[in-house]
């Protein structure tokens, strides 16, 4: 039995093959949107609907087996790092999203002033600026 299949097992989830691809492709790192991970598993099965996609990515999500982010201006994109607190920067010339651990490490790392009555268990913290590459273009441009 796979790694795969015993991940979606534990979540009791059913064993499918879209549902393995989909593993896969979010396994090999990435902030991926939709079209890429289903131009992905389509290298890996003969046919998937974009719509069975966005399923699987779903029911992954909801298992805890994929995480979902938005940035501001975005579209969602998903990745296989979950359940560890991390939050995200966003190349504001072209895209780029990498992972930055919490500082403090236990969730929610930030607590607000005035909750609402809410019972606050996450922050989602997104972090903005330019990456490497475009810093180099900025100064070769200037």
């Amino acid at each position: 039995m796979s790694s795969g299949e015993e991940l979606l097992r534990s979540k009791g989830l059913r064993v499918t093959r879209p549902r393995l691809a989909v593993l896969d492709v979010l396994a090999a790192g990435g902030h991926l949107e939709v079209d890429e991970i289903t131009r992905r598993v389509r290298e890996r099965l003969d046919s998937v609907s974009t719509q069975a996609v966005y399923d699987v990515l779903g029911a992954l999500s909801r298992a805890g087996l994929s995480r979902r982010i938005e940035p501001a201006g975005s579209p969602a994109r998903y990745e296989a790092r979950t359940g560890d607190n991390h939050h995200h920067v966003v190349c504001r010339g072209c895209g780029e999203i990498a992972d930055i651990d919490c500082a403090v490490g236990s969730a929610p790392c930030l607590d607000p002033d005035i909750d609402h009555g809410f019972e606050v268990d996450e922050a989602e913290v997104t972090f903005w600026g330019l990456c490497p590459t475009c810093q180099a273009r900025r100064t070769a441009d200037d």
